[in-house]
């Protein structure tokens, strides 16, 4: 009777052998075409492995293994991508150093990767934990914050009250925290920020020449939302302060009946005195501070908002007195944070105008004859005639934008613009397990670079990696590191104690 197979015993032979000799060591061979097989580095979590992991490793491993047999130098490395958030949650839910959360998780997870076969060069092996690796991610910021593509400013940012940390959009989901699952509100920080918007239309051009398929090229197109359109000044009647405005059509100005400002938009605090229902404004800010972006914009949701009582503006194209009202669905970090409202035309206005009993008026129709639009807004406008507009009247669309830019601009109530849904990148993190930043901030001349020679600048030991509540990373409690001279000035300074995301 043949023996039976034992899987186990064989392929732990077969490793050792592989391991032994070396058998995926990738030598400096430049006789040899080459040929790089990159796959993401997985987070070493306290779970191990789950079946995502070894999904895309099985199917590169396959290639990797084919084109060494064809002659190929092949590269096939394998690394940690391990500073972050989970880790951190983690080492404080079970006060266990970050460094050695990591270590643990780090050598479960290769014992696994191990055992299942992989071709890996072990040899080859990263951790972005590593001064070493680190050195150049910092290396990389110092090159954008010298280019002036790194920056910091002061503005609303999506905060984990769990983790007490800022998150990208992409972190929240729900309303909640990818992440620990606790709330998520809006609060004002001043946080470092990646200028990827400067990159906008180098990055709709180049998806003209990518090999991906077209429901993901749409997907790109819409998340970077480039529109066209035109800035216009709203004046404040009484005030010398102006609402400005982005609009794709401004060729409806006649149709704008009420105006749109974010909870979050300064105005309110200005004018505080002289509006008469601020304290119910202000509850209504308390309320929209606890939505995510995404579930303030959501088209389907029920529209909530609050009239200002005392403050008025004024339609430029016309001279008519119209409502201010807050609302959330207005965003103070897209566009300006205010917005004219034309219900006739438009879906969410429309539905926000019919809640609050506001007047919608048509300055479009189609060539199908009249619409009503107490029925629905009347939306399939790109071919409809100008009516109830004024010297716009009897134009087509296309041929009232471009009267009215022109108009604008010579009358100085606005301009055309260019603008995109695309944000810059929130780059810092108000924790501690993470690349420090390599920057000191100088009473003096600001911002200052370290010098590249002193790359890496070592994340410090702490005596408390626990978040803290007022929203400063563990770092700041180190004063022997934090204070330290301008590379500038040679004046005081001190370092910056945020550090850089999981995405670094």
């Amino acid at each position: 009777m043949a023996e039976m197979y034992n899987h186990h015993t064989v392929e732990k032979k077969w490793q050792k052998a592989w391991d032994d000799e070396k058998a995926f060591h990738t030598p400096n061979d430049y006789t040899k075409p080459k040929f790089y097989a990159l796959v993401e580095f997985p987070y070493p979590s306290g779970q191990g492995l789950h079946v995502g992991h070894p999904r895309p490793y099985t199917a590169l491993d396959i290639v990797a293994r084919k084109r060494r047999m064809q002659g190929y130098n092949v590269l096939y490395p394998m690394g940690w991508d391990a500073f972050g958030l989970p880790t951190e949650n983690y080492a404080i839910k079970n006060k266990i150093h970050p460094k050695e959360v990591t270590e643990h998780n780090v050598k479960r997870f290769k014992d696994q990767l191990h055992s299942l076969g992989y071709s890996f060069d072990w040899d080859r092996e990263v951790n972005t934990t590593d001064p070493d690796y680190y050195k150049w991610t910092q290396w990389i910021f110092l090159k954008l914050f010298k280019a002036g593509l790194a920056y910091k400013k002061e503005m609303p940012i999506n905060w984990c009250t769990s983790c007490k940390v800022g998150l990208a959009n992409e972190e929240v989901v729900n309303g909640v925290c990818e992440r620990c699952g606790s709330e998520v509100v809006r609060k004002v920080k001043n946080e470092w920020m990646l200028k990827i918007t400067n990159y906008a239309d180098k990055l709709l051009e180049g998806l003209n020449h990518v090999d991906y398929i077209e429901r993901v090229k749409t997907s790109q197109r819409n998340w970077i939302g480039r529109s066209e359109g035109a800035e216009v000044d709203f004046s404040i009647d009484g005030k010398e302060d102006k609402l400005r405005v982005y609009t794709t059509r401004p060729d409806t100005l006649f149709g704008a009946t009420y105006m749109v400002i974010s909870p979050e938009h300064p105005l309110i605090d200005k004018y505080k005195d002289e509006i008469k229902n601020y304290d119910a404004i202000m509850d209504y800010r308390e309320q929209a501070a606890k939505k995510s972006d995404f579930e303030r914009t959501e088209l389907a949701k029920d529209k909530t908002g609050v009239v200002i009582e005392g403050l008025e503006a004024v339609n430029p194209i016309n001279d008519t007195k119209i409502p201010i009202w807050v609302s959330d669905y207005v965003l103070m970090t897209y566009g300006t944070g205010a917005i004219m409202a034309v219900p006739a035309h438009d879906d969410r206005d429309w539905e926000f105008a019919k809640k609050f009993g506001l007047p919608m008026i048509q300055v479009v129709e189609g060539s199908e004859g009249p619409v009503d639009i107490n029925e629905a807004a009347f939306t399939d406008v790109a071919t409809g005639r100008m009516i109830n507009s004024g010297f716009l009247t009897g134009l087509s669309v296309e041929e009232a934008k471009e009267k009215v830019k022109d108009f604008m601009t010579e009358k100085k109530i606005g301009n055309r613009k260019v603008n995109y849904k695309l944000r810059d990148w929130v780059f810092s993190r108000q924790r501690y397990w993470g690349e420090p930043i390599p920057i000191v901030n100088c009473e003096k001349c600001g911002p200052v670079a370290i010098d590249e020679s002193e790359l890496p600048l070592l994340l410090p030991e702490v005596d408390s990696y626990m978040p803290t509540d007022n929203g400063e990373s563990p770092l700041a409690a180190m004063t022997d590191w934090v204070n330290t001279t301008c590379p500038c000035c040679g004046g005081p300074a001190k370092r910056e104690t945020d550090t850089m995301p999981q995405w670094a």
